[in-house]
């Protein structure tokens, strides 16, 4: 077993709570983080890093990652954009004239939104379709154990698209992918002809990169939206899925909408920031519909 560096406190900006640190890591942004009860952190792996999290009872984050994994203190901000501004992007959404997104913002104070690698946010969501978050997770750590790179002792990496390049579709089939796994060898194969596709589609204007993005197999608006909003820090990117499109129609009245004149709706009424707006909603919507099932 490696050895862990001792917990040192992140430099970051604005703090979390223990609600919102857990709802950033695990409420459906990214796959790979797990709590401890038992040691009370969270284990997370992204790229080829790994760490441990947790907060102090003055909600400072402190980590600890591999000894020799140098670097990772520098990725870990990044990864929790330690330095960015969230107060000022919360000022600039709508929330003074919309009562449920102020309602939404005010429950989970301190929740942000992740800038993961982008290849594997693709990679993740593509595992996302029809799927919930527990069943994504075991997906995403059935192919980093199958093909990723060992990080420490037992914790492997997401396996790169050149990495999934090499196997079949029935392996990926093995690993309990379903349907998906002929679009992600599809998508891999692609990848692995075409190495700077996805660094070429992460620096264009959302617009050309999502138009991009939905030509790779098995990738549609929800899936790209959700990549290039936790993937490629494009916060204008607003997905649609179930729990948004009942936000939609029950809160803003918007009936027989398709989920595009959604997602068009949500980023006119909440602005350059309506992907950080839509995860205040969506965490919201969530958490109010499992304190109703435990009322009934």
């Amino acid at each position: 077993m490696r050895e862990w560096t001792p917990w040192k406190t992140l430099d970051i900006l604005q703090p979390f709570s223990e609600q919102s640190l857990s709802e950033t890591l695990n409420g459906g942004q990214a796959f790979r983080w797990n709590y401890s009860k038992k040691d009370e952190y969270w284990l997370g792996v992204w790229g080829q890093n790994v760490a441990r999290l947790r907060l102090t009872e003055k909600d400072c984050i402190q980590f600890s990652h591999p000894i020799d994994h140098l670097g990772c203190e520098t990725e870990l901000a990044r990864y929790l954009r330690a330095k960015f501004d969230w107060d000022l992007a919360i000022n600039n959404l709508p929330w003074r004239s919309d009562p449920h997104l102020e309602a939404a913002i005010s429950a989970f104070t301190g929740l942000r939104i992740l800038k993961q690698p982008f290849g594997e946010a693709v990679l993740c969501f593509l595992c996302s379709a029809t799927k919930q978050i527990p069943q994504i997770k075991v997906m995403c750590e059935r192919m980093a154990l199958r093909f990723g790179n060992e990080l420490t002792a037992g914790i492997h990496a997401l396996p790169t698209w050149n990495q999934l390049a090499t196997a079949s579709e029935t392996e990926l089939r093995e690993l309990g992918l379903g349907f998906r796994a002929k679009n992600i060898k599809k998508t891999a194969d692609i990848l692995a002809q075409h190495p700077e596709l996805l660094d070429q589609i992460e620096a264009s204007p959302y617009a050309e990169a999502k138009q991009r993005l939905v030509e790779l197999p098995g990738v549609g608006e929800k899936i790209a939206d959700c990549a290039l909003l936790f993937g490629a820090a494009k916060l204008e990117a607003f997905p649609v899925d179930t729990w948004i499109i009942k936000v939609l129609e029950n809160r803003y009245d918007l009936q027989a909408w398709t989920p595009s004149q959604l997602a068009q709706f949500g980023r006119i009424h909440y602005g350059a920031y309506a992907g950080f707006a839509q995860q205040f909603v969506f965490s919201y919507e969530r958490a109010t519909a499992v304190t109703q099932r435990s009322k009934k």
